[in-house]
């Protein structure tokens, strides 16, 4: 595997970024530039503090890249992983603290005896090798099959670390307690359970934060509250954001707006007593994948707004709230026909977004000169 960008790619990518499209959304005008492209199936990205950036393909490797020259360095030390349809090496995130502990965490498919499970580390970068690698978390049971790994990472105020676990395609296991999936689990940073951790006086699986998920794969700290809010993939229809509160039931699939993919309901819609209902839902389906609430200065009529990726309609949602609710949504990037899997804001305040495909870019979205 070649170390660096070749000449000629570094090139390609200095003109693609020449190229800027122009768009004009309702609120602002913005350019987007590629800031490097040829990469295969990538998951999610994270800012270091030099502004370079960490890349995930699914297939297994970890990338820091330098947005300026468009050089990608691979990272050796990742550990083995399942590169099994949506299953691989999935999200990446720095801990809150990282310019003091050095720590990064990462979610991927692992493999064992009965199949597969999604599984979540930490190590330290160290002259482009991870080193100090712990196993902080495994979501059993493990299962056959490629299908619902979920796992986004994210942080809160505290350091409690949240991840997200997809029923893996067998949908009952997300109201049981007998297991992960199907869950968001919280957990300290070096991977023990928090004493205020619900579930603690049942016999469930430690570290069960709600339950009745069927495969979440944005996760986002609301900026003001510290809350997390959560999307999730519904099947045909009732994809979800939900705001989580511990101990809680989100329902699936007991309720539901979607349907089976042959047709016929699934389970009642929202609400239902008993389970926690979404504060917005697509339906038909959008496919979410990554969500970023927007503080930055660069698009200053943004700030507040809920940005997600949409793998199936092709664009980014800029969705806009009152508090809690819901009250507007924008499609932008539509005209791209781009299957966005991750979307983050950069430290200069422009938003980034990961396209989903076997040579895909990674795009910068920023204000129109």
């Amino acid at each position: 595997m070649h170390r660096f960008l070749t000449a000629a790619l570094l090139l390609a990518v200095a003109s693609a970024q020449a190229a800027a499209e122009r768009h004009d959304s309702e609120e602002h005008s913005f350019r987007v530039t590629t800031v490097t492209d040829g990469l295969e199936h990538p998951w999610a990205l994270a800012f270091l503090p030099d502004n370079r950036m960490l890349i995930t393909e699914r297939p297994g490797r970890l990338l820091v890249l330098d947005p300026d020259s468009g050089e990608r360095t691979p990272v050796d030390g990742v550990p083995e992983v399942s590169s099994i349809n949506q299953g691989g090496l999935l999200d990446v995130v720095l801990h809150p603290d990282y310019d003091d502990n050095g720590w990064i965490y990462f979610s991927y498919a692992a493999g064992g005896d009965d199949g597969h499970a999604t599984q979540v580390s930490r190590a330290r970068l160290e002259d482009a090798r991870l080193v100090d690698r712990e196993d902080l978390f495994v979501a059993t049971p493990f299962m056959p099959g490629g299908r619902h790994f979920g796992s986004r990472l994210a942080f809160d105020e505290a350091r409690h670390l949240y991840i997200t676990t997809g029923d893996r395609g067998e949908r009952e296991h997300a109201q049981r307690l007998d297991g992960h999936l199907g869950k968001v689990v919280r957990l300290t940073d070096d991977g023990q359970i928090p004493d205020d951790n619900p579930f603690l006086d049942q016999d469930a699986q430690p570290g069960l934060y709600t339950t009745g998920h069927r495969n979440a794969q944005g996760l986002a700290r609301h900026p003001d509250t510290g809350v997390m809010w959560l999307h999730e993939h519904g099947p045909r229809g009732g994809d979800e954001i939900n705001i989580l509160q511990g101990g809680l039931n989100y329902g699936w699939p007991e309720t539901t707006f979607g349907r089976e993919y042959f047709g016929p309901r699934i389970g009642p819609e929202p609400p239902v007593e008993g389970f926690e209902p979404p504060v917005h839902h697509w339906t038909p389906s959008i496919a979410p994948s990554g969500m970023a609430f927007y503080t930055g200065n660069a698009f200053p009529d943004w700030q507040g707004d809920l940005f997600v990726g949409a793998l199936a309609h092709t664009h980014l949602a800029r969705v806009v709230l009152d508090g809690e609710e819901v009250v507007h949504e924008e499609r932008l990037l539509d005209d791209r026909n781009d299957r966005i899997r991750d979307v983050r804001q950069g430290p200069d305040g422009n938003l980034y977004v990961l396209v989903d495909a076997g040579s895909a870019p990674l795009l910068r979205i920023e204000p129109a000169e």
